[in-house]
């Protein structure tokens, strides 16, 4: 996979992040090529453990005291975001360095972002979720002040240059329904970025994940994504996943 060059890793990375997404109407074909990419036939019980194992969760913390964890801001869970990175060139290792570098800037305003930087908890690829913040810890990733940010875990998925849209929309579906298990969040409460009101914003509800949306927003094809969401949850035998911080 393609890597930025560590100096242009800013610039690059604030730009994509930026870029207003363009309108992807419902195309069931699309959907169709991304199910081709699995092979749900294989799939078998497994616990939860197990689960997160094939979620290939990699611990890079943005570390505590700098950049987006200069002060310590604790959450009580009761949601979970699904982003697009909107950046496509950078990958996951691109964007954990840019996180602890404190490379993703924001105006910090009253009813805007609090802490001067944009933080979340893990960024998808085809092969890998790398986790940022501990789960327990707010980011900076939804609605400034409000419930996204106050109580749901943000996720953001890679859409770089020779990523494999399909693979890593399946292992956010994993990572998902490992973290539901974890902490006790409800498929009706895993909610895309569009979910949650930016106030003071002439758009207030960003098309995010943009190709999981529908003429701008939430249809068919976020429901097909809760649907694989749902399919690995159900896969989960009974018994405790461990929280990830």
């Amino acid at each position: 996979m393609r890597r930025l060059a560590p100096l242009l890793l800013p610039v690059s990375l604030a730009t994509g992040l930026v870029i207003a997404a363009c309108t992807t109407p419902y195309d069931t074909s699309r959907v169709r090529r991304w199910e081709s990419r699995y092979n749900d036939g294989a799939l078998r019980p497994v616990t939860p453990d197990q689960l997160l194992a094939e979620a290939r969760v990699r611990l890079d913390l943005i570390p505590a005291g700098t950049a987006g964890r200069r002060h310590y801001r604790p959450m009580n869970v009761r949601y979970i975001t699904i982003h697009s990175t909107q950046n496509y060139t950078g990958n996951a290792y691109n964007h954990a360095l840019a996180l602890k570098r404190g490379a993703l800037r924001a105006t910090r305003r009253p009813g805007g972002n609090r802490i001067g930087f944009l933080t979340w908890h893990f960024t998808v690829q085809d092969d890998v979720a790398i986790q940022h913040l501990p789960c327990r810890e707010q980011g900076e990733h939804a609605d400034f002040d409000g419930p996204g940010n106050n109580y749901s875990i943000g996720i953001e998925m890679c859409e770089h240059s020779g990523n494999d849209i399909a693979q890593t929309i399946d292992r956010t579906a994993r990572l998902t329904a490992y973290l539901m298990r974890a902490y006790g969040v409800p498929l009706s409460h895993v909610k895309a970025h569009y979910h949650w009101p930016r106030k003071g914003l002439s758009t207030p509800n960003k098309n995010c994940p943009h190709f999981l949306m529908d003429r701008g927003r939430p249809g068919p094809t976020w429901q097909w994504f809760l649907g694989r969401v749902n399919l690995h949850y159900n896969r989960m035998l009974p018994g405790p996943a461990t929280p990830l911080g």
